[in-house]
This record gives structure tokens, C-alpha cells and sequence, in this order.
């Protein structure tokens, strides 16, 4: 199968031939058809990821085609239009039987534990717990859009920080994960505010429903949102990840607000410094999202059937899997606003 390909962290990227993977007794083989590119794989191919063992095929968003299944598989049939969570659980840990295998002890994730959707084939363990048929209403693109910013932004929104309708919501940073949750909170009822530097990305964000924009290289954006709201928001989303921008959003919230914290933090510590005086005496709650499992995505596929989220106005360009492999090299100093999709 071709596939992207790297040996070192930051190194050459290169598409291959590599062997076909086989299922394992309780696994699947996806023919991927669509696969998303994620500033996650980026983070990957950089090694801010300890999971990671070189050399590595990247990519964890992805829809596709049963190819084949174990002997044990059972709900999973060859030829099922199929999507997956970037987090597989083991399906039978307490936080698997309690329906989070988002945080699953024992999970697996592809393009992170072991080879990725970068690639003609991906295999997936325990299939029957964590594939999820796809509704031939949703195309493979949009299919591939959900499996990691997507979803983690709608179970983070209704599952963690519980939104309701008519709250206020500021989410920092309007790209995919981001635009993502705008899309979401909107649906859902929400007053949004989108925060970014890039003219472009509030753009996209105004076009998802954004009902206010701050450009924070040109204005105070904690002052603009007490302008808007009197009293800061009800819940914070740094969609992008970094210790000023995390702080900033903290500092946005209005008393006993809830942050979610959704862009990865890669520092040399490991560590990140957030205000926790506020925190304390605002009586803050911090939540973090990864993922969503597979007993969830039903209620989201429902939504986007019935039209009420449209994630397939997020995708921005499909392109093939050599150009998939420059995209993710510039993927840092790419501007541009939305997803890629690499249609394979």
C-alpha cells in the first residue's frame, strides 16, 4: 500500500510502498477512502508525542471501507462504509464499560500507538467497540472531518462543559477545532465570540455564525469580551493551544465559568502556567476534552443527517496523498483557515 512515511522527527517525508496490515482476531482493516489533516499529526511528525515509535506512517481522522475483520468480529461486517475514533478503547476497563473510552488506560490511537490512516489501509482493534458505520448520507470527506476536531469539540461542548442555550461562549483560535466548535455552540444555542489574529479565520468564523469577532493582534481581546458580555462568558475554548492563549481565555470567564482546553500545550516541561488565582477565586472549572467514544457518535451523525451541523462546510481543500505530505511539512506556517482533507 502507499503510504506517508517518515524515519526521523521533522525528517524527510517520503510516500512508500509498505505492507498491507492484517486484522487481528477481534480487529478490522479499513480501505481508507478519506482522511483528515490534523495540526495533531503535525505534532506527530514533530515528536511531541511519546507514543510514537519511528519509523512511523501518521494520520488518526479517517473514513473508509471495511476491507476485512477477524474471526471474533461480529457487528462489523467487509464492505460497511465505516468511520473511527482517533481514541480506541479496549472495551473492557471501567472507564470503557461506564462509555469513556476516550480516556481509556489501554486505548490505541492511529497515527500515535501504532501506524496511521496516512495510507491506503489503517488497522483498528477491537472493532466491534469502536467502529462505527457511517450513514450514506455523509460523504467520506465529511466523514474523515469528524474523527478527531470535530468531535472532540461536540463532546466537549455537550458532554463536559454541558452548554445550554442561551449562554455565552469565547472560543480562541478559528481553525479546524476551533471553527468546529463555533459550528457547534451555535446549533446548540449558544451566543459565540471568535477570537483570532487572522482576518481570513474570522471570516470562515462570521460564516459559521459567529455572532461576534476579535482580532486580538489589533485589540485587547479580555477587555472586548467584558465590552460585550458585562460580566466575562459562561465558558472559555482554547481551540489552539498555548499557554498565553489558555490564560487569556481563563482570564475571559466570567465567576464560576468553565474553560475546556482543547489545543494541545507541547512545552520542554510538560508543564503550563495558567492563572490559578482566578481560578480560585472565581471559582473556575478547568475541563479538558479528548475525543469521543464510539457510543457517542450516533447522536452527532443524527445532527449532521438532519442538516442541523454541516461539518462538510469546514473542509477547505482535498488534496492527494503526495500533496498531503507537503501540506503536513508546512502545516505551521499554513494561515489558512478550515480542514484538509487527503482523499486517498
Amino acid at each position: 500500500m502507499k503510504a506517508i512515511y517518515f524515519e526521523t522527527f521533522g525528517g524527510d517525508l517520503s510516500i512508500i510502498e509498505a505492507p498491507k496490515p492484517d486484522p487481528t482476531e477481534t480487529g478490522a482493516v479499513i480501505r481508507v477512502q478519506a482522511t483528515g489533516l490534523c495540526r495533531s499529526d503535525w505534532h506527530a511528525w514533530m515528536g511531541h508525542d511519546s507514543d510514537i515509535v519511528l519509523p512511523h506512517i501518521p494520520g488518526h481522522e479517517f473514513s473508509g471501507i471495511v476491507e476485512s475483520v477477524g474471526k471474533s468480529v461480529r457487528k462489523v461486517a467487509v464492505g460497511d462504509r465505516v468511520v473511527v475514533p482517533f481514541v480506541c478503547g479496549c472495551g473492557i476497563c471501567e472507564y470503557c464499560r461506564s462509555g469513556n473510552a476516550q480516556v481509556c488506560p489501554n486505548q490505541t490511537q492511529p497515527g500515535f500507538t501504532h501506524f496511521g490512516s496516512f495510507a491506503q489501509f489503517v488497522a483498528i482493534s477491537g472493532a466491534d467497540f469502536n467502529v462505527v458505520k457511517l450513514p450514506n448520507e455523509i460523504s467520506f470527506e465529511t466523514g474523515a472531518s469528524l474523527g478527531c476536531r470535530f468531535a472532540t469539540s461536540f463532546r466537549a461542548l455537550t458532554k463536559r462543559a454541558n452548554i445550554q442555550p442561551g449562554e455565552t461562549v469565547a472560543i480562541f483560535g478559528c481553525g479546524g477545532i476551533g471553527l468546529s466548535a463555533i459550528m457547534i455552540a451555535k446549533a446548540l444555542g449558544a451566543l459565540v465570540i471568535a477570537v483570532d489574529i487572522s482576518g481570513s479565520a474570522l471570516l470562515k468564523a462570521h460564516e459559521l455564525g459567529a455572532d461576534y469577532l476579535i482580532n486580538s493582534s489589533e485589540v485587547d481581546a479580555i477587555h472586548q469580551i467584558q465590552v460585550i458580555t458585562q460580566d466575562g462568558v459562561d465558558i472559555s475554548v482554547d481551540a489552539l493551544g498555548s499557554e498565553e492563549i489558555a490564560s487569556t481565555a481563563i482570564l475571559s470567564l466570567k465567576r464560576r465559568g468553565r474553560h475546556l482546553q482543547l489545543g494541545l500545550l507541547p512545552s520542554a516541561s510538560g508543564r503550563s502556567a495558567i492563572p490559578m488565582a482566578r481560578v480560585i477565586a472565581y471559582e473556575l472549572d478547568l475541563l479538558g476534552g479528548h475525543g469521543m467514544a464510539a457510543q457517542d457518535y450516533p447522536e452527532m451523525l443524527e445532527l449532521i443527517v438532519s442538516g442541523k451541523l454541516k461539518p462538510d462546510s469546514l473542509i477547505e481543500s482535498v488534496v492527494s496523498l503526495e500533496e498531503g505530505a507537503l501540506a503536513l511539512e508546512n502545516f505551521a506556517s499554513n494561515k489558512s483557515a478550515g480542514i484538509t482533507i487527503i482523499k486517498i
